[in-house]
Order: structure tokens, then C-alpha cells, then sequence
């Protein structure tokens, strides 16, 4: 709230110079007795008051444009992230994917049919993400968190997940052939129609994996694999899968 105070009106300036005591103050004195002045007539020109009005409607319009303007800057956001990916595209190394890919899923952008393929995407966080008939082939997603994201129909063939949270994802349809999967938590994921031809399950956590409809396991290495349930590992050895565990890293 603006609050407009008049200054009191000075006193004359010989008032002032009998209360001086010292005359070396003399020239303090008056300056500063000629700025009381000043104050005491701009504290009367109510231009001044319309001018502090003024200031205060400026910043007001002003926060009311930036947040009409929100969504705007927010599609400008998603379109820099969107020209980083596909900019990128088929290349190697990262190319500020990962931030940008990070940005689109953390507003809840699908990321249906992106296309990172042989991409340098290590420790990508990408939960609950929808990346349906997305093609990762090749791609390095060592360290990764896909925790709940929706792989189905999706190319991960020759992928590297090393190490990586998959809990909950769903890789219904996906093609994970010569895909990486050592050390991986496949904690309830869906393998639904999955093709893991040649895949490297060594140490994975398979507890609650929904495997009774894989489409292709042959050749996969299973050793060491954990929490299988059961009836897993009969059913992948009799559909070709192998037990290799010093297999090459």
C-alpha cells in the first residue's frame, strides 16, 4: 500500500544558523538544509504520487503477462528439447539428450517413437515414461531408471541396461534380442510377447516377472539369475536358453 507523507516544512535558514554551534558545520548544514527543502516540496506534488501509482500497476500488469504467457514458454521449452533429440539423432554420445529427454518425461510429454538409437544415455532417469515403439537399439542406458515406463512395442535390440532399475516395465512386444540385462531389476516387469533372443540375463532379479508369454529366449544367458519364479528357469532352458556364467563382459 502506497502512503503518501508531506514533509514538514523547514525552518528558515537563519533558524537554522544561530543553532549551529560550530562554524565549520556551517556548510553541512546548509546543504542539508537545501535537500529538507527539496523533500518538503516534492512531498506536495502529487505528480509524484501518481508516479509511485504507476510503478506498482507496471510490476502488476507485469506478473499478470508472465503467467498468461506460461504456456507459451513452456511449448517453447518442449520444442528446444524436442530439436535437441532429433538434431541427435543417430548419432552417438549423449548430444543433450538426456536433459532434454529427462525435461519432456518430467512434464509428462509421451515420448512415443523417439528415436535415440546408439545414444550415449547412461543413468537416464525415465520413470513412469511412455516411450511406446521408441527405438533405443544399441543405446547405452547403463545405470538407468525406466522404473514403471511403458517399453511396449519398442526396439531395445542390443541396448545395454546394465545395472539399471526396470521394476514394472512394460516390455510387451519389445524386441530386447542381444539386449544387456546383467545385474538388471526386472522386478514385476512384462514380457509379454518379448523377443530375448541372445540377451544377457546374468544376476538379474526376475522376481515377479511375468514370463509365461515371452515370445523368444533362445540363447539368452540365465546363470545366476535371481528370485526366478517358478517354473522359469526349466521352461527358458528347455526354449534354448544357456547358463554361461563367466561368459565375456
Amino acid at each position: 500500500m502506497i502512503v503518501r507523507k508531506i514533509s514538514r516544512r523547514p525552518p528558515e535558514w537563519q533558524v537554522i544558523e544561530r543553532r549551529v554551534k560550530r562554524r565549520w558545520m556551517l556548510p553541512i548544514r546548509r546543504v542539508e538544509w537545501f535537500f529538507e527543502w527539496i523533500a518538503f516540496a516534492l512531498s506536495r506534488w502529487s505528480f509524484l504520487e501518481v508516479l509511485e501509482y504507476l510503478g506498482s500497476l507496471s510490476v502488476l500488469i507485469g506478473v499478470i503477462f508472465y503467467f498468461s504467457e506460461s504456456g507459451d514458454r513452456v511449448k517453447q521449452r518442449h520444442y528446444q528439447a524436442w530439436q535437441v533429440i532429433n538434431t541427435a539423432q543417430g548419432k552417438g554420445g549423449s548430444g543433450g539428450r538426456i536433459e532434454a529427454l529427462q525435461e519432456l518425461n518430467a512434464d509428462k510429454v509421451p515420448l512415443v517413437g523417439v528415436n535415440a538409437s546408439s545414444a550415449f544415455l547412461q543413468g537416464i532417469h525415465l520413470e513412469r515414461a511412455n516411450l511406446l515403439r521408441a527405438d533405443l537399439s544399441s543405446a547405452d542406458l547403463r545405470g538407468s531408471a525406466l522404473r514403471q515406463a511403458d517399453l511396449t512395442f519398442a526396439n531395445l535390440q542390443s541396448a545395454n541396461f546394465r545395472g539399471s532399475d526396470l521394476q514394472d516395465a512394460d516390455f510387451g512386444n519389445a524386441s530386447l534380442a542381444d539386449s544387456d540385462l546383467v545385474a538388471t531389476d526386472l522386478t514385476g516387469a512384462k514380457l509379454d510377447n518379448a523377443d530375448l533372443s541372445s540377451a544377457d540375463l546374468r544376476n538379474a532379479n526376475l522376481q515377479r516377472v511375468a514370463w509365461q508369454r515371452i515370445a523368444a529366449i533362445k540363447s539368452a544367458n540365465i546363470a545366476g539369475v535371481r528370485n526366478a519364479p517358478n517354473g522359469f528357469r526349466e521352461w527358458a532352458l528347455k526354449n534354448g536358453a544357456v547358463e554361461v556364467q563367466n561368459a565375456d563382459n
